[in-house]
């Protein structure tokens, strides 16, 4: 019995310093958690990628320039054959070429494949912005989740710390009235076993409370995974922000899944254009600017000089390509059309889990506010229960009967508020409004 005293009030120790520390609010956990969480910042560099490669000349638009430079040289052995019969033989002849230029390539027209590329990068782009903002929301989710977890596990504890206490002056009781012969040690016995059995809940209630604080630390990419946090002592709900109608009406118009899938059918009907610019004829201009110096050991010229410009243009057209442009296009719109199913098959499941979620909320706020109701019976129940037992007109059995539906009806007022605080977390993701948890100041 000492050792169970021991073990909880050092485990109380460790909740006081908790509770000395300074309290987190939800808002401060999650902007830690979008400053230092390692999938935050892989979503932004790759967003940043996206944002980098959306440029003119990435599209084609601009001009190709480059320096070029070489040199160049050859030593033979001449033999020269003459019509007269006779011949001359000229051993390690040396010639070499010097050469330096400027030269310019640009693809002027190509059925309007730039101008498309240049769009698709531009989309690209925005893709890269909707992936971060999913990761975001993902991530602000999966915060508030944990963190009204944490405020569900401490509550929790706190109830089980209140039921030891419970059951600790029931045991006092059957002490006393054991050492006067008034009770038997059977009731000694069993007040022993439940004092124990409530001792035990609480001590893994400790781990289950360490292991949501871990848990939220990693989220917010804390170093110190088990360091303690202190957040407020009970969940708020939202009740009076959430309409069926308007949520569904911000899903359509706010949802970053939904837009996504925009994007994506923009994206599938760019490829059909760039497919059908090969259609079209291609122009493509070059110029060059260059100087080049050529020594000769033999002949009557010592060294030729080149210094000028040079250019030209070329006109082309596809003819034939073995009937593949015409499978492209036909494949490029059956994928056009894909997209414009799962835009339709997206919304069908997003309307669904709105109708889902939507009655899971209503259902779980009316058994919130139904057992708020049943914890003030129990409780009052149990405060009759105890005098009745104190003066000896009530069985331990009919006391301990009464403390389990005291704590059975905290638990289910706890779970039915956390169960709707997460149903309104999921709501708030579906129409895109999650980040109200990190700007309250909207919802108002």
């Amino acid at each position: 019995m000492k050792r169970i005293y021991l073990i909880l009030y050092f485990s109380s120790i460790c909740l006081i310093n908790l509770i000395a520390q300074d309290r987190y609010t939800l808002k401060q956990c999650i902007e830690i958690g979008l400053e230092r969480n390692y999938s935050i910042h892989i979503v932004r560099n790759e967003a940043q990628i996206a944002s980098n490669n959306a440029t003119l000349g990435n599209a084609g638009y601009l001009p190709s320039l480059g320096l070029s430079g070489g040199f160049n040289g050859s030593i033979y052995d001449n033999t020269y054959d003459y019509k007269d019969g006779t011949s001359e033989k000229i051993n390690g002849v040396n010639s070499e070429t010097a050469n330096i230029g400027l030269n310019m390539n640009w693809t002027v027209f190509d059925g309007f494949n730039i101008q498309a590329e240049y769009d698709k990068l531009k989309e690209l782009q925005q893709m890269g912005e909707l992936n971060t903002r999913i990761s975001i929301e993902d991530l602000v989710a999966n915060i508030a989740a944990e963190y009204h977890n944490l405020i569900r596990q401490r509550i929790r504890l706190r109830n089980l710390r209140s039921a030891v206490r419970l059951s600790k002056e029931r045991l006092r009781i059957v002490e006393e009235r054991y050492i006067i012969g008034s009770m038997s040690r059977l009731d000694l016995q069993q007040a022993k076993v439940d004092f124990n059995a409530d001792s035990s809940k609480l001590l893994t209630q400790f781990e289950t409370l360490n292991a949501s604080q871990i848990r939220l630390n990693e989220l917010m990419g804390v170093d110190s995974v088990d360091q303690r946090i202190r957040v407020r002592d009970t969940i708020v709900l939202n009740t009076y922000l959430l309409d069926e109608v308007d949520l569904w009406q911000k899903t359509l118009s706010n949802n970053a899944s939904l837009l996504a899938s925009y994007k994506n059918k923009t994206l599938s009907e760019l490829d059909y254009k760039k497919i059908r610019s090969r259609n079209y004829p291609y122009m493509q201009l070059n110029a060059g600017y260059g100087y080049t110096a050529n020594w000769y050991e033999t002949g009557t010229t010592d060294l030729h000089k080149r210094l000028g410009l040079n250019y030209g243009v070329t006109i082309g057209f596809s003819i034939f390509d073995g009937m593949n442009r015409r499978r492209e296009q036909q494949n490029a719109r059956i994928q056009i059309k894909n997209s414009e199913y799962r835009i339709q098959e997206l919304e069908l499941s997003l309307k669904a889990d709105l109708s889902n979620l939507w009655m899971a909320y209503q259902n779980n706020l009316s058994l919130w506010k139904l057992e708020k109701e049943n914890l003030v019976a129990a409780q009052e129940n149990y405060a009759i229960a105890i005098e009745r037992y104190k003066l000896g007109d009530l069985s331990g059995i009919e006391l301990r009967e009464a403390q389990n539906n005291l704590l059975e009806a905290e638990e289910r007022q706890s779970i039915a508020e956390y169960n709707t605080k997460l149903c309104e977390i999921s709501l708030f993701q579906l129409s895109g409004q999650i980040l109200n948890y990190l700007y309250p100041e909207e919802l108002s």
